[in-house]
């Protein structure tokens, strides 16, 4: 069982972030340099959100609202849900499913770790597949014993 330190290990712990305070359209234009969907919210050290393209389709573009007149604080999703490390990439794909999120901040002791993607746990899952299906077909054919 993948844990989300694993995952982080490998993948990296950089986190593209911004404040409370930035305009929504600055914050966009981060999410559009960066090649990534969502963004941490954070406010000093804490974490305070998320704002995601959903949050701009659903809170801005489709109310008719001025992203440049719009902070990240009056869109963001403040519920956030998140994970810590020990966690398996089982339980964060089955949490993102059920929450239909996309990403999950890890978070420990308070402190915000890295965040993962439903696309970082969705290729983890499928090297392990790959794993087991090669040590499987391996042991069937006798090239291991």
């Amino acid at each position: 069982m993948v844990t989300v330190k694993q995952l982080l290990d490998e993948k990296g712990t950089s986190v593209w972030s911004t404040s409370p305070a930035t305009s929504v359209f600055d914050a966009l234009k981060v999410m559009a340099e960066k090649n990534v969907g969502a963004l941490v919210v954070t406010d000093g050290q804490k974490l305070a959100g998320m704002i995601s393209e959903r949050d701009y389709a659903r809170k801005v573009a489709l109310l008719g609202r001025n992203s440049r007149e719009l902070s990240v604080k009056e869109i963001m999703s403040t519920n956030v849900i998140h994970v810590s490390p020990s966690d398996s990439i089982e339980q964060c794909m089955e949490l993102m499913t059920n929450a239909h999120i996309r990403h999950l901040p890890v978070v420990q002791n308070g402190a915000l770790l890295g965040l993962i993607s439903i696309g970082d746990v969705v290729r983890r899952v499928i090297e392990e597949q790959r794993s087991t299906i090669t040590h499987l077909e391996d042991y069937i054919t006798g090239r291991r014993s």
